[in-house]
């Protein structure tokens, strides 16, 4: 990542001089294995998610205790989003950013028309499971999963020969998430740097009170919000966010929830000690509704906008906000800068233009590989407590520095190798 972002601001800031180098090595080489890299990422999610959440279910076993993880963890994930926005819209209203801004330089910005509340809880029901399996929408595969799961349950020898398909599945689909793994450096790295070089350092100059809320808002939640939740399931937060750092990273570089499931799943289960039948469940929910960063952004973005063009918002204002987002987070897509047009729909609630998100779309990439990052760690937390409310947590492999996933170097080894 370091690398990667020395690299390319200096081809952003070095300019024409360094432009033939550019053209080859940023946008044609690095562009082409960050995206290759991201690809692998992406192949392996829809595979994932429908065989670990079957072999969740299917541990579970009894209906009653998988209704008590799902209310659990949808209970938590609306809550700390909730509180994400109140944090949000608190700071953003003490720094007010936005005020004196110049619309000079406004780009024009078509917006997109986000779906109404009522269709995103329709569509979480697959009418063709194979097309949604096609498709990659992760609301109906979990729900087909869910089902698929507990009918395996229900289904007597029958049943248990499935589940055993399903079991050796889960074993080489995971054997090959850590094939991919091991290409994380290079992927990152050519991510990394194909994004400063094109966006460099200068878009955040005019919006550098806007990025400055996000980022501090963003790091806040994470100190307090998560910290408060892994200290109510009685666990070190220091320990957590140690070994998330890998899962966090990939969600920085991929600025995709999505994407970073294969390694968040690893990572809660072989790291944190997390057992399968909770971690396959929420994971994958909170990859596709965890969006405590999105909605950072949309509570920042709307003071910001609503300050740009004088528009004074009161506390009914601000409440519908706080309603609004933390139920478009359900419906929001779990792949980069989705939340700028779940904002168009924040925005209309509030009688604010959706035109001014051109103002911050600018700045948007980097400031959605951060929020991402944000998205993944309270998808590990909220997975720890529920995990350990459900007496599903290895207290001996949360606490064991040495954890690691498969294909993975253990720290010491790799002392000793260097």
């Amino acid at each position: 990542m370091a690398a990667g972002i020395v690299v390319g601001v200096t081809f952003s800031m070095v300019g024409a001089p360094l432009q033939p180098v550019n053209d080859v090595l940023v946008d044609g080489l690095l562009d082409a294995i960050g995206r290759i890299f991201v690809a692998l990422l992406q192949m392996m999610v829809v595979p994932l998610v429908l065989v670990s959440i079957v072999c969740g279910v299917a541990s579970l076993g009894d209906l009653r205790a998988l209704g008590r993880v799902g209310v659990k963890t949808l209970g938590l994930y609306l809550l700390t989003t909730a509180i994400a926005l109140v944090l949000a819209l608190t700071l953003a209203r003490v720094v007010s950013p936005g005020q004196g801004f110049d619309l000079a330089g406004e780009v024009a910005y078509q917006s997109q028309p986000p779906p109404p509340l009522t269709e995103v809880f329709v569509n979480m029901f697959p009418a063709n499971p194979v097309r949604a399996l096609a498709e990659g929408q992760m609301l109906q595969i979990i729900f087909f999963a869910l089902l698929l799961g507990f009918a395996i349950t229900r289904a007597g020898e029958a049943g248990r020969r499935i589940g055993a398909i399903f079991s050796d599945l889960n074993a080489v689909i995971m054997k090959m998430v850590s094939l991919v793994i091991r290409t994380a450096p290079l992927g990152v790295f050519a991510l990394i740097t194909t994004t400063f070089a094109a966006q460099g350092l200068e878009l955040f100059r005019p919006l550098a009170g806007y990025a400055i809320v996000v980022a501090v808002s963003l790091l806040l939640h994470v100190c307090l919000t998560y910290t408060a939740v892994l200290r109510l399931a009685r666990l070190s937060p220091i320990a957590f966010l140690t070994k998330m750092r890998a899962v966090m990273t990939f969600a920085f570089s991929t600025a995709s929830s999505s994407a970073t499931i294969p390694l968040t799943l690893g990572t809660v289960k072989k790291r944190l000690g997390v057992g399968n039948s909770v971690a396959s469940f929420t994971v994958p929910l909170g990859a596709t509704i965890n969006m405590d960063g999105t909605a950072i952004m949309q509570g920042v973005a709307t003071v910001f906008i609503a300050n740009v063009y004088g528009v004074d918002l009161v506390l009914a204002d601000y409440l519908t906000v706080v309603l609004i987002a933390t139920l478009a987070s359900i419906g929001t897509a779990a792949v980069p800068s989705a939340g700028l047009i779940m904002l168009a729909m924040v925005l209309g609630q509030v009688d604010l233009p959706v035109e001014g998100i051109a103002l911050i779309i600018g700045i948007d990439r980097l400031l959605d590989m951060m929020r991402t990052a944000v998205n993944v760690c309270g998808d590990g937390a909220v997975t720890c407590l529920v995990a350990r409310t459900e007496r599903a947590l290895d207290l001996a492999t949360f606490n064991d520095p040495d954890a690691v996933m498969d294909g993975m170097v253990r720290p010491a080894a790799a002392s000793s190798a260097q």
